[in-house]
């Protein structure tokens, strides 16, 4: 399958949104990403399982990485998609095949750069951190997805938004001893024990952050809870898991010693942790795109609460900000749809940066 590179971009998105493409299953659409790209005689494309790179090679000062997902969540009846009343309907519509086509359509037209630019095109980033195509990359083909400014085209409604929340999340554990529950006197209840933590948690008051300008709303959630064996058993133990999505200005080590502190006495281990990543708008190019975003009625500036994968690109040196179209909080949803005149925006804004 070829894809129609000349087509409105909202009508490139369509098509990648009728190509089923959930996490796992990706290959039919790299197949088309890769074969499209191929033929443009102005990248030097490349492809890794799933995931396909493809590169200008002009010998700018510069070079910017625009990198997305491929994947989406499991379709749920909304493919194929539809194109009515100005909004593409469909899985993937906002999160995120209409960043896909915004990079697809400015790959095409940027022939000869102002900075040379990556495009990266990766599978499963809505599983697992350790199967993400981006980490793969980044481990295996670490000179492919080399630059001096990252742009991840998930959805902010074509806003800029920077960097990301980081996110720790923890398991807290009280223990106590199992007895009958008609003599309770003669155990602990690890339940009732927890209760402690659980108060420490509701009266936690959640700051707002401010890093390099942008304010970071800081949360922490409890996510599961667990405990008891039977409806006459005296638990031994209980647990709940804890989310704490962090400001940009602490290591994942800073997030754990909140945690430690917070819930002193506890047993506390480490499910699942990732590092945010600091705004990266004082680069000169995020500077030229926040005025353009702004020219073009987007506003100002503002923090990414969510983690994305620009965390990724922070930590290997790659200051980088979010970019594309779509409400993010029409992600996942079933109803999922996303404006099309923002798919051709996001898709300007890179041609008018790039050009």
């Amino acid at each position: 399958m070829v894809l129609d590179l000349g087509a409105p971009p909202a009508e490139l998105a369509l098509s990648l949104v009728n190509t089923p493409s959930v996490s796992g299953e990706e290959a039919p659409l790299a197949d088309a990403v890769h074969t499209t790209l191929a033929r443009l005689p102005h990248l030097r494309v490349a492809r890794e399982g799933a995931a396909v790179v493809a590169r200008t090679e002009v010998g700018r000062r510069w070079r910017v990485v625009v990198a997305g997902h491929l994947d989406t969540v499991p379709i749920k009846g909304n493919v194929p998609g539809r194109l009515t009343d100005g909004m593409l309907w469909g899985r993937g519509s906002v999160d995120m095949k209409g960043g896909l086509a915004a990079m697809l359509a400015a790959a095409a037209a940027l022939v000869a750069p102002s900075h040379d630019v990556t495009w990266v095109f990766y599978d499963n980033e809505e599983v697992s951190s350790d199967l993400s195509g981006l980490g793969r990359l980044i481990a295996r083909r670490p000179d492919w997805v080399a630059g001096d400014f990252g742009i991840l085209c998930e959805p902010t409604e074509g806003r800029l938004e920077g960097g990301c929340n980081g996110t720790l999340r923890t398991l807290v554990s009280a223990r106590g001893k199992a007895a009958h529950s008609a003599r309770p006197w003669t155990g602990r209840n690890a339940i009732h024990a927890l209760g402690g933590a659980l108060d420490r948690l509701v009266a936690f008051e959640a700051p707002t952050v401010r890093v390099d300008g942008l304010d970071y709303l800081e949360s922490l959630s409890a996510v599961r809870i667990a405990g008891g064996t039977a409806g006459n058993v005296i638990p031994d133990l209980a647990s709940v898991a804890v989310n704490y999505r962090f400001a940009p200005d602490k290591s994942v080590a800073d997030a754990e010693q909140v945690m430690a502190e917070l819930f002193h006495g506890y047993e506390l281990s480490v499910e699942d942790a990732a590092g945010g990543a600091r705004p990266g708008v004082d680069h000169p190019i995020a500077r030229r795109l926040a005025e353009a975003v702004e020219a073009r009625g987007g506003g100002a500036p503002r923090a990414k609460l969510g983690w994305t994968d620009v965390a990724r690109l922070s930590a290997i040196g790659i200051p980088a900000v979010n970019l594309g179209p779509g409400d993010p909080q029409m992600a996942h949803q079933d109803e999922e749809a996303c404006p099309a005149d923002q798919i051709g925006l996001v898709a300007a804004l890179l041609m008018d940066l790039l050009a």
